[in-house]
């Protein structure tokens, strides 16, 4: 582990997924993929879809209702089948959309010794293959709740990593190795305004790929500017 040589920090580089260190919405894609499937009928789900899309992006999603719907799905074709289609959505809408810039991105941080974890608002179903294809393995997202058969319910475990939901789960992320935020020297990237509230928090805020209110407030604040992909729409 390397630590900062001035003030024995730990360095972390924290990064968003979608629109981030991706070209697209991985959960977003993911709903789309289910239509193409059958799994869901278009125009009712990709109605719904692109509404709690929207919600997402102006920063008023209610997570759970959206959980739910977005793996009602694979909640009722099982484990087998779920993995199946997700390795079919790797290689067909994920593979194709990783980027060097991105894989060069989180290269420069891991070989610098920073730790690197992906921390999203999307689920560990959708997320965690394409983190580890990202070569990243710590992985902080939404996690799913559980029945007594093992497999997914359609409920949230613990605390959505979600707007502040994102900090909470750094503290315990912290916690949990005897750290708190002092102990660390943080760096955070990501696209969206959801994400304030722990750009805020860490040492070095970069607002990356951002969309126009984070591209203003980024400005506003003195922020670091990252344009990996084209700008948002």
């Amino acid at each position: 582990m390397t630590f900062d040589t001035q003030v024995q920090r730990r360095r972390l580089a924290l990064f968003d997924l979608d629109h981030t260190l991706l070209p697209l919405d991985s959960d977003y894609e993911w709903g789309e993929f289910t239509i193409r499937l059958g799994w869901a009928d278009r125009e009712e789900f990709g109605r719904r879809n692109k509404a709690f899309y929207d919600d997402y992006v102006a920063g008023r999603l209610d997570v759970h209702d959206y959980v739910r719907f977005a793996t009602d799905a694979i909640r009722r074709r099982g484990a087998e089948a779920a993995a199946l289609a997700h390795a079919q959505f790797m290689r067909e809408v994920i593979q194709p959309a990783l980027r060097e810039e991105a894989r060069a991105l989180v290269q420069r941080h891991r070989d610098a010794g920073d730790e690197v974890l992906i921390i999203t608002a999307t689920n560990e179903f959708v997320t965690r293959p394409i983190a580890l294809a990202l070569g990243v393995d710590q992985l902080v997202a939404v996690e799913l709740e559980r029945g007594d058969d093992g497999w997914i319910t359609g409920g949230i475990r613990g605390v959505p990593s979600m707007r502040e939901g994102k900090v909470q789960r750094m503290e315990q992320w912290l916690a949990e190795r005897g750290l708190r935020w002092t102990d660390v020297d943080s760096t955070f990237y990501s696209d969206s305004m959801n994400d304030v509230p722990l750009l805020e928090k860490v040492d070095h805020p970069v607002a990356t790929n951002p969309d126009p209110r984070l591209r203003a407030l980024a400005s506003q604040r003195g922020w670091r500017i990252l344009d990996l992909f084209p700008p948002h729409p």
